[in-house]
């Protein structure tokens, strides 16, 4: 039986959960699950009662060899998605700058660009893995165009910004956790070289003038953490979304006949598979939450894609269906902790099914028998095997 089955396919976890009174244990994530639509939406609502200062909690613990290693980069410090009330706002405020309206509008010709490029590098005919030829580089590279990486440095940064994640998050044997953990250094001093530079007019440059510059373990923490939120998230819509669509093939061809269904489709996408399924809290005073009384130290998972299969609030909620009437989803956050690239996402993938429909409408996949990643940091298939 494999180990990490609960994190390959949690649903049928959050469904006994939400229809257990209260709060459900889950020994997997040795925590208990916030699973209901309206459990979560408080919980988001409470940063004051639940803190986010253990958000990113590694699954894995790095061994000896692996942590000698780490002691040669920079000391890991809070970032935006571990702290709270006015310090989560300090992190917050230099990203929703760099993050903001009139800087992905200024970005969508240079993401259709990359676009157009990586749609005209797949081959004739499949079989491709959309995952490594398009999912995963082209995040990373409008990602790292808005960071304000040299071309040449962004895919080793992502690749290593990968290891760093499978560090804390995969299982690895001793030898892989040391070389992951030397990748995540070599970012590190990349990143640091980056913000000894005069400041520019991009998310490194607003992420120095906004943070204290003298302090580089600060500064390297949260933009390595940037980083690596800024291109999962879609990387995991790109591959979750496209294979639900040709999962359910009359989904796939009402959006090639009907494209003005682009938009819903992103939306149903992200409900109906969170690209992040969520996140820890501690619970920082005793709470009654869904009728269960709380201790101060406990540790919740507040699972947004449990939210978003939530009977209460979305019926047929374990239907992917694009033409469903719009209904507010939590799979990009909310409150103070929403998502301030979810624009930047949505873009990416906008331009993605538009190219797709109309260039690709034979699309299909070569076999139904997908592998997720074993990780809830971010819900992504391994490979995503296609052809046309």
């Amino acid at each position: 039986m494999d180990p990490y089955a609960f994190y390959r396919d949690p649903y049928l976890v959050y469904t006994i959960a939400r229809r257990t009174p209260g709060l459900a244990f889950v020994r997997d994530l040795d925590a208990w699950l916030v699973a209901r639509h309206a459990d979560v939406r408080e919980v988001l609502g409470r940063p004051d009662v639940f803190s986010s200062a253990g958000a990113l909690r590694p699954d894995q613990v790095p061994g000896q060899e692996a942590i000698a290693e780490l002691a040669k980069g920079f000391q890991q410090t809070r970032t935006v998605l571990t702290t709270d009330g006015e310090a989560h706002q300090r992190y917050r405020r230099p990203i929703t700058r760099g993050l903001s309206p009139g800087r992905v509008g200024a970005a969508v010709p240079y993401i259709a660009e990359r676009v157009d490029a990586l749609m005209d590098a797949l081959p004739g005919e499949g079989p491709v893995d959309w995952m490594a030829a398009y999912a995963r580089p082209l995040p990373a590279e409008v990602f790292g165009h808005l960071l304000g990486l040299d071309p040449a440095d962004v895919h080793p940064a992502v690749e290593a910004g990968r290891r760093a994640e499978e560090l804390l998050f995969r299982p690895l044997s001793p030898a892989e956790q040391a070389d992951a953990a030397r990748a995540a250094v070599g970012l590190q001093h990349l990143l640091h070289g980056y913000a000894l530079r005069e400041p520019g007019e991009d998310l490194i440059g607003e992420m120095v003038r906004g943070l204290t510059p003298n302090d580089p373990h600060e500064l390297v923490s949260n933009l390595q953490n940037l980083l690596l939120a800024g291109h999962l998230t879609t990387s995991a819509l790109l591959g979750t979304l496209l294979l639900n669509l040709l999962r359910h093939r009359e989904q796939w061809e009402l959006l090639c006949e009907r494209p003005s269904l682009i938009p819903a489709a992103i939306e149903e996408g992200a409900r109906f598979d969170a690209p992040v399924q969520g996140f820890r809290r501690t619970v920082t005073a005793p709470y009654t939450l869904a009728g269960h009384e709380l201790r101060e130290g406990d540790q919740v998972f507040v699972s947004y894609g449990s939210a978003g299969r939530d009977e209460a609030v979305f019926e047929r909620a374990d239907a992917f269906d694009i033409t469903r009437d719009p209904v507010r989803h939590l799979s990009f956050g909310h409150g103070a902790h929403g998502c301030p690239g979810s624009q930047l996402a949505r873009e990416q993938v906008r331009l993605t099914l538009e190219r797709l429909t109309a260039r690709r409408p034979g699309l299909r996949l070569v076999s139904g028998r997908v592998t997720m990643e074993p990780s809830l940091i971010h819900r992504s298939p391994e490979t995503l095997h296609l052809t046309w």
